[in-house]
């Protein structure tokens, strides 16, 4: 969007606003100690950071630029040189059966315990009762937990029609299909000597763990995860973005798309989305969800995202077709849809490289029809996420099914809370870093949901927030909620005037003409509506805003 920043100042000089309306006064700080505190010790699960020692990095020696990925990767996140390897594989994203074995699955089996990064040892076991054990080679020791997968490795084992499998027939029909995801495919390596059935799915027992550390070869399961998108310059984005919210966290909104289902087929989608809004409203995140059947509209102001989960629609629509995207440097966006990653390598098709292209650090998609049953549980991600697994450990604690249609895409040892929230609120702050803001609007939103009173949250930001645009604001829908119309008010023009995205300007204008309207201020309103059509002349809501701004011509003006 081309935006020009300006001072707002001018809005508001002569007006009602900023001269007849009382700030809030400043009391007390004591409760706020006590608000501070209970958001920190909510956020205390953390785990400890992981280094490219558990990592093995894998490229299509077909593709510079995917050995260019893996270099910069391994490079980026210390992996040792003996960890990185390429294989020659074809140059498309969909493969057959027959060139995943041969040119994937078995040359890194091999190569994992060439380089004594697998220890495998032979073992009985059991497989049915009754019937005599027989020996199976399995993962003994393992240096690693992830693979990471470059740009140009292909990304979807096709259907083969040859391939025959004891016991299809009793599969309910829609699983009696043996194309997956390379990474889904590739994530029960370590099982590889137990010959495990191709056809249908095979259940993660992993799915829903809390223990972070029993996701690990020797149990049966590598995590895979894949730096790819529409080119090698957005796969390599993605490992710095994951690396700055390391840094200085995950900051930002969460933006949830639901289709307000209560019953049929499809509620289950909404029940995953809404597991997923219920998780980030418990620790305190700013939540935009909406119950509508139609997406998210083109016009939507969605501004500094950190999260969104969405569903539905086939392509990218919405506020996401737009060429700029406000997405916070270690955002996750995820939309549910059977095919959201058929083609990863196109931004504009489907919707993992759309989001990938705009600015996404991380999502994870479908190559195939998964059937509801087999998506993602957006709850169970978030909640391990957002607390301390790092994104390969989230992913396969929220996947039921393997070895069927889901791939991981970014970073998988990123890990957006890898220290105790103290130390990096403490380290924002030293810093003097914007970024303290949400910090500030975690305390405010979670103490909100522990019921503390109004007047308290009110106060402390009043003594923490009055320099930030997403403080005020904050303030204003709160002050809004309690039919405080004039501070309200007030509350959204300091947010103005205090520096905020593109994103939020327009929402705040977009709010303050609505309020202004309806209290009557007709030519302030008038003027807010005017500022977007100035400022944003390429918002995809300006008919609307032009349509506004021609209604108030004959409306009489109310006096200050």
């Amino acid at each position: 969007m081309n935006m020009r920043k300006r001072n707002t100042t001018e809005c508001w000089s002569g007006g009602v606003l900023g001269k007849n309306i009382p700030l809030i006064l400043k009391h007390s700080i004591t409760p706020l100690i006590t608000l501070l505190l209970l958001f920190l010790l909510v956020h205390s699960t953390v785990s400890a950071a992981e280094s490219g020692n558990s990592v093995v990095v894998i490229y299509n020696s077909s593709m510079p630029e995917s050995k260019e990925v893996a270099e910069y990767y391994a490079k980026k996140r210390n992996v040792p040189p003996g960890q990185v390897v390429g294989f020659d594989m074809p140059m498309t994203e969909a493969i057959s059966r027959a060139d995943f074995r041969g040119d994937i699955q078995r040359p890194l089996s091999k190569f994992l315990e060439n380089k004594k990064l697998f220890t495998i040892r032979s073992e009985f076991v059991s497989v049915t009762p009754g019937e005599p054990s027989k020996v199976y080679w399995r993962v003994k020791e393992s240096k690693i937990r992830y693979a990471v997968l470059c740009y140009g490795v292909p990304s979807r084992i096709m259907e083969d029609s040859g391939l025959r499998e004891a016991g299809v027939d009793k599969l309910p029909e829609p699983l009696r299909r043996n194309s997956a995801a390379v990474d889904s495919e590739l994530a029960l390596l370590p099982m590889n000597d137990y010959k495990l059935p191709l056809t249908g799915v095979i259940q993660n027992s992993f799915f829903n763990s809390t223990e972070p550390q029993s996701f690990h070869p020797t149990n049966g399961i590598l995590m895979v995860a894949r730096l790819d998108g529409p080119s090698a310059a957005v796969a390599k984005g993605l490992v710095d973005k994951a690396i700055e919210a390391e840094r200085v966290g995950l900051w930002g909104r969460a933006y949830f798309d639901l289709r307000g289902l209560k019953e049929g087929e499809f509620k289950l989608g909404d029940d995953l989305l809404r597991g997923g809004a219920e998780a980030a409203r418990k620790l305190g995140w700013e939540l935009v969800v909406d119950e509508n059947e139609q997406t998210f509209p083109t016009a939507l102001p969605m501004s500094q995202i950190a999260l969104y989960g969405g569903w539905y629609d086939a392509d990218v629509s919405g506020p996401f077709a737009q060429s700029s995207v406000e997405f916070m440097p270690g955002a996750f966006a995820y939309h549910l849809h059977s095919y959201s990653a058929a083609t990863i390598r196109n931004a504009n098709m489907h919707w993992v490289g759309p989001l990938l292209a705009r600015g996404a650090t991380a999502t994870i998609g479908f190559v195939d029809e998964p059937y509801l049953g087999g998506t993602l549980d957006l709850g169970v991600f978030l909640s391990r996420f957002l607390r301390g697994f790092s994104f390969g450990e989230a992913a396969y604690a929220a996947q039921n099914s393997l070895s069927w249609q889901t791939t991981v895409i970014g970073d998988p040892l990123y890990r957006p809370v890898d220290r105790g929230p103290q130390q990096l609120h403490e380290r924002l702050l030293a810093e003097k870093n914007k970024l303290i803001e949400w910090s500030h609007l975690g305390v405010v939103n979670l103490n909100i949901v522990q019921g503390y009173p109004a007047e308290e949250v009110i106060e402390y930001i009043n003594e923490m927030g009055t320099n930030s645009p997403v403080l005020m604001e904050k303030l204003g829908d709160i002050l809004a909620g309690q039919g405080k119309t004039w501070p309200a008010i007030n509350a959204y023009a300091q947010a103005l005037n205090l520096k905020p995205s593109p994103q939020q300007e327009i929402r705040l204008l977009l709010t303050l003409g609505e309020k202004l309207s309806a209290a009557g201020r007709i030519q302030e309103a008038r003027d807010m509506y005017r500022l977007i059509v100035k400022n944003a002349p390429n918002y995809p809501g300006i008919a609307e805003v032009n349509r506004q701004i021609a209604s108030m011509s004959d409306r009489p003006l109310t006096s200050p």
